[in-house]
């Protein structure tokens, strides 16, 4: 087999990975609303399944050396822990308070905030295309909060909180692009875990709950994360990132014709400017103030 047509099969299987993986992202949103539990419980049995999704895939990527793995953790690697707990977290109980629409919108602005947050504290350069993308996102962000504000405070500053730590862990898993964030994956959802428990209660929960909450933690999140870094390591970032906004598209699509959530006018009009900032970052150079190498997972 020629190196052509081996680049090409690897390009396949990348395309595939990330498609598959966008679209069972986008499925959190038909999970929650099919829920009939209270949102802690909602996101600490999320996390449950997920940890342990994720503790598997560790012990299988790692063959087995899992204590090793989570020692090998530094600072940096806790601290991607906490704000990934805090974004997957987030992400749950925003849900429960405005539309998927108007979460995911705001989740695709990620990338624009941290090319932001890397200029502000690493001192990094940002392109004037990058400029440009935030600039437009910040436009869209602004038309999508002023609908959010008539929802409440919940629905409006969870979904930040969500996207400012997601953001968060891009720039570090940027900087640190040749350590494996798996375990520190892992951890988040132990720390999520661990934190929410107290306040859920496991005994409302039916059997057609468990059974949502565990396809969440497994497909939704431990899964997807896998066919993630596969994709990562067959492709450029920017496709990887544009192959990703299948996420964008489709988690709107499913809860308006499994629930017909409609989103508002301003989230729709937010939404499409967001998408055209996010078009216009990923398709700058992966130089300083781009996406950059996808992060090691």
């Amino acid at each position: 087999m020629t190196r052509a047509v081996t680049a090409a099969a690897e390009q396949r299987r990348g395309r595939i990975a990330i498609a598959a993986a966008a679209t069972a992202w986008s499925t959190a949103g038909l999970g929650q609303r099919a829920l009939d539990v209270d949102p802690s419980t909602q996101v600490a049995g999320r996390a449950l399944f997920a940890f342990a999704t994720l503790l598997t895939l560790v012990w299988i990527f790692r063959r087995g050396r899992m204590v090793a793995a989570f020692r090998s953790m530094d600072r940096w690697d806790l601290v991607f822990a906490a704000l990934m707990a805090i974004a997957s977290g987030a992400f749950i109980f925003a849900l429960n308070y405005t539309t998927v629409a108007n979460v995911v919108f705001l989740q695709a602005v990620s990338p624009m905030l941290a090319a932001l947050l890397g200029w502000v504290l690493l001192r990094d350069t940002v392109s004037r295309r990058t400029w440009a993308a935030i600039a437009v996102a910040a436009v869209g962000v602004g038309v999508m909060a002023g609908d959010a504000i008539g929802q409440g405070l919940a629905a409006t500053l969870l979904p930040l909180i969500m996207t400012i730590a997601f953001a968060g862990n891009v720039v570090i898993a940027r900087h640190r692009r040749h350590v494996s964030m798996l375990p520190a994956t892992c951890l988040s959802q132990a720390l999520v875990a661990v934190t929410v428990a107290p306040f859920a209660d496991a005994g409302e929960a039916e059997a057609a709950d468990w059974l949502i909450l565990a396809a969440l933690g497994v497909g939704q999140m431990g899964l997807s994360l896998a066919l993630f870094t596969v994709a990562a390591r067959l492709l450029p970032p920017a496709e990887v990132a544009l192959i990703a906004l299948i996420e964008v598209v489709l988690s709107p699509l499913w809860v308006w014709l499994a629930y017909d959530e409609r989103p508002a006018p301003a989230t729709l009009a937010g939404g499409a400017i967001v998408l055209v900032a996010v078009v216009i970052q990923v398709t700058a150079s992966d130089g300083p103030g781009g996406l950059g190498p996808p992060p090691a997972i």
